[in-house]
């Protein structure tokens, strides 16, 4: 079950965290980063990449607007 929880004011969301709140399939998401539609990620390691919850939280602000 899906619980609520509040998105961090700021920091990195790893990517399990940003569909949380975004909602969308890995693939859709990484299509989505290619193209320019979603923000990138920052490496921060040669495995790991993040978002920033300010970029997310744009994006969220973003669609909110478009819908």
């Amino acid at each position: 079950m899906n619980q609520i929880r509040p998105l961090p004011t700021t920091g990195y969301l790893r990517l399990p965290d940003v569909l949380h709140y975004f909602p969308v399939s890995k693939s859709t998401w990484w299509a989505g980063v290619k193209s320019g539609k979603y923000p990138a990620g920052r490496k921060l390691s040669e495995r790991c990449t993040a978002w920033r919850v300010e970029d997310i939280r744009a994006l969220i602000a973003q669609q909110e607007v478009a819908a």
